[in-house]
C-alpha cells in the first residue's frame, strides 16, 4: 500500500512538471519582416558585463570581433584602450597587452572572476565568493581585497565595475554597491539594492550624466543630486539613452522611465522573453528568445518586428550591431514605421 501511494505521488509530480512546461506560452507576433544580415562564421559560448568569448577563442568587445585569441580556458572580460581582461575557473586573471597580444601579468585571485573592468592601469574585479578588489598594474600589487556577505545563488548575468574618476563602483553579488576610493581605500561607501539573500546580484551598472544607475534582478535604483530613488519590476534588461532608462521585463513590458523614475511610456508584447535589448539613436531595440526583433519609437507609440530565427546561442550587442548565431545585423538599419 505504502509502494502504491508513493507510485501515486510521483505520477502526479510528473504530471504538474509536464503541465508547465506544456503551458508555457511564446510571444507570436501577427506579423513579422525579414532583416538584413552578415556571417562572421562564429558562435558565442560565453557572456560577461563588456562582451563575449568565441569559440575560436576570439572576442567581441566594444569595436566588435578582436583579432586576439585567448588562452584555452579562458573568458573575455573587459577592456581598455590598451589591454584585455580574460580568467579562467580557477581564479587566474590574465592581463593582456593589445599592442602585442601577450599576456602582461597572470594573477592568482584563486576564485572564479564574475566580473572585472580596467582604467588606467588600475582593475577592479568581483569573485564568485562576493570577493571585491582592486589591483594596480604598474605596481603588480593588490590595493585592496574584502569579502561582503555570503551569498547562496546569483543571477547569470553580473554587471561590471565602473570607474567615476578616482572611484571604482563595484556591483556586489549580495544587492548592494560599494564604493571605494582607488587612492585612499580604508573610506568605502555601500549602497544597499535589495536586501535579499538569493538570486540578488547587481545585473547593471552605468551612468546617466552624474547619477548612477543600477539593478538587481527585481529593483531599479538611481543615485545622484536627488537623491536615491526605487523602481520595482521583473528586470530582464536595462538601457540608458539620454536621460532616460528603459526598462525590459519578464512580463514582455518595455517601460520608458525619467530621471525621476517615474513612468512616461509603457509597452506590453504578450508573452515576450527578451535575450537582450538596447537604445540607439531614438529607437528601441528588443530581441526575444524565440528570434523576434521588436524596433521601437522612442516613445513606444510605434514598433515593427523583425523575425531572426530562433535564439539558439547568446547573443550580444555592441554599438550598433546585434551577434545572433554567427550573424550581424545592422541595428541601424532597421526601422519601427
Amino acid at each position: 500500500m505504502k509502494n502504491r501511494y508513493l507510485s501515486i505521488t510521483l505520477l502526479s509530480l510528473v504530471s504538474l512538471m509536464f503541465s508547465a512546461c506544456s503551458g508555457k506560452k511564446y510571444f507570436e507576433p501577427e506579423r513579422t519582416h525579414s532583416a538584413p544580415s552578415s556571417s562572421y562564421g562564429e558562435s558565442i559560448v560565453d557572456l560577461s558585463g563588456d562582451g563575449a568569448t568565441l569559440k575560436s577563442k576570439k572576442y567581441i568587445g566594444a569595436s566588435g570581433v578582436s583579432s586576439i585569441k585567448l588562452q584555452e580556458g579562458y573568458r573575455f572580460l573587459s577592456e581598455s584602450k590598451k589591454y584585455v581582461l580574460s580568467s579562467n575557473v580557477d581564479g587566474v586573471l590574465h592581463i593582456i597587452e593589445k599592442s602585442s597580444g601577450e599576456v602582461l601579468r597572470a594573477v592568482a585571485l584563486h576564485t572564479p572572476i564574475v566580473s572585472a573592468s580596467i582604467n588606467a592601469g588600475v582593475v577592479a574585479y568581483i569573485l564568485n565568493n562576493n570577493t571585491f578588489g582592486i589591483y594596480q598594474i604598474e605596481e603588480n600589487k593588490k590595493i585592496i581585497e574584502n569579502r561582503s556577505e555570503r551569498t547562496f545563488a546569483i543571477d547569470t548575468r553580473a554587471a561590471s565595475p565602473i570607474f567615476i574618476d578616482n572611484l571604482a563602483v563595484m556591483p556586489m553579488l549580495d544587492g548592494k554597491l560599494i564604493i571605494v576610493d582607488i587612492y585612499n581605500t580604508d573610506n568605502a561607501k555601500v549602497v544597499y539594492l535589495s536586501s535579499k539573500r538569493a538570486f540578488n546580484n547587481v545585473v547593471h551598472l552605468s551612468r546617466m550624466g552624474n547619477t548612477l544607475v543600477a539593478a538587481t534582478p527585481r529593483n531599479l535604483i538611481t543615485i545622484g543630486n536627488n537623491g536615491k530613488l526605487e523602481y520595482q519590476a521583473n528586470i530582464s534588461d536595462v538601457s540608458v539613452f539620454g536621460n532616460k532608462v528603459y526598462l525590459f521585463t519578464k512580463e514582455g513590458d518595455v517601460i520608458k522611465l525619467d530621471s525621476q523614475l517615474q513612468e512616461l511610456a509603457k509597452k506590453k508584447f504578450k508573452f515576450a522573453h527578451y535575450s537582450v535589448a538596447t537604445v540607439l539613436d531614438n529607437k528601441v531595440y528588443a530581441l526575444d528568445q524565440q528570434g523576434s526583433l521588436i524596433v521601437l519609437s522612442d516613445d513606444l507609440s510605434q514598433s515593427k518586428v523583425y523575425d531572426l530565427g530562433e535564439v539558439d546561442k547568446p547573443a550580444f550587442i555592441t554599438g550598433t550591431k546585434l551577434y545572433k548565431d554567427g550573424d550581424i545585423i545592422e541595428l541601424s538599419t532597421l526601422g519601427y514605421e
